[in-house]
């Protein structure tokens, strides 16, 4: 198989290095150019046509933030952003970014290695798979709806991996206050999903924040799984709440959806709607067929919308899906099953 063609941009030279060396250790890719600025990025884009793109948020001369805007409008194509802890990545993925990673602190050789290694090989070849047009941000103005809940205690609860911080976002702002009680997990490392619910309780409607162990699940608010934590429903007293402890992984990931999922099917079941949204693997499909056995509706993203058709397809390949519809038109159909 042809190699995956990579472009390496970061202005530390010593990273720029450690870089190219860990990801050619890989035999499926090829480093075929270094920029250290986005100028020399853009030349080489042009000389080299990489199928993937590495690129540091904070670049001398223009941000790579700045430079990604100019960048998709002409050359679109498949990028992996590399941020610190800041909520910047976020404008960089609704600037057309296909995943980030967090730039590791100690620099130390090893701990570099094992970065490239169990996350960056990963998500650069994810990302070469990628059909960037689905990256295009879409705003809609959602129509005023009155809620008459089939169930007097409804839970939604969501799960996405790569591609899902916009396709969460699209979902949510199609909330209004009205919604029951939503709960999501997005795979995404620790210490980055606070910045994240913070900028989504910017831009919706709905209340959002990262959850803490014991929070209720109550209407017009969205808690977000924190990364590094598993999150469970759990039912007390007639009113649910959230679960969240630090526990190994499940199904690769923590927290992971399969664990989100399973519990909603035992706590809640046929009060629950399920949505698994874009993102690469299967985590998620086996708790969705548990909550579907248990009575829940469930909703999967359609291929066609999907950045990545992974968890989604596992999904309904199973039979865990009721309704397979365009991340357009999940919200209305949430709303659609409310009513």
């Amino acid at each position: 198989m042809r190699k995956i063609k990579v472009l390496v941009v970061e202005d530390s030279a010593v990273f720029r290095e450690m870089l190219v060396k860990g990801l050619e250790e890989d035999p499926g890719i090829e480093v075929v150019a270094t920029a250290e600025d986005p100028f020399q990025a853009r030349d080489a884009i042009e000389q080299e046509q990489p199928d993937v793109m590495t690129l540091d948020i904070e670049m001398p001369k223009m941000s790579g933030i700045d430079f990604l805007k100019r960048l998709m409008p002409q050359y679109p194509m498949p990028v992996i952003m590399l941020s610190g802890l800041n909520g910047k990545v976020f404008e960089a993925m609704a600037a057309g970014a296909v995943d980030f990673v967090h730039k590791p602190t100690n620099l130390s050789p090893a701990n570099v290695k094992e970065f490239i290694r169990q996350e960056l090989t990963a998500k650069v070849k994810i990302a070469a798979s990628v059909d960037v047009g689905k990256l295009v941000r879409r705003e809609r103005t959602y129509p005023v709806r009155e809620v008459r809940l089939t169930t007097s205690n409804c839970v939604i609860a969501i799960g996405a991996s790569t591609g899902g911080p916009e396709a969460i976002r699209e979902v949510i702002s199609g909330f209004g206050k009205d919604i029951p009680g939503v709960i999501v997990v997005q795979h995404m490392p620790a210490g980055f999903t606070r910045t994240y619910a913070e900028r989504l309780d910017r831009l919706c409607e709905v209340s959002v924040k990262e959850a803490e162990d014991g929070d209720e699940v109550k209407q017009g608010h969205v808690l977000i799984a924190p990364g590094g934590y598993q999150m469970r429903l759990v039912k007390k007293d007639l009113k649910y709440y959230v679960s969240v402890k630090e526990e190994p992984k499940v199904s690769g990931h923590c927290p992971s959806v399969d664990v989100l999922f399973d519990s909603v099917a035992k706590s809640a079941g046929a009060g629950s709607i399920g949505v698994i949204l874009t993102g690469m693997g299967g985590d998620g499909s086996k708790g969705m067929k548990e909550m579907k056995n248990c009575g829940a509706v469930t909703i999967g993203q359609d291929e066609d919308t999907c950045v990545v058709y992974g968890m989604p397809k596992v999904a309904y390949d199973i039979g865990a899906v009721t309704y397979q519809v365009p991340l357009g038109n999940v919200a209305d159909k949430i709303y659609d099953i409310l009513t």
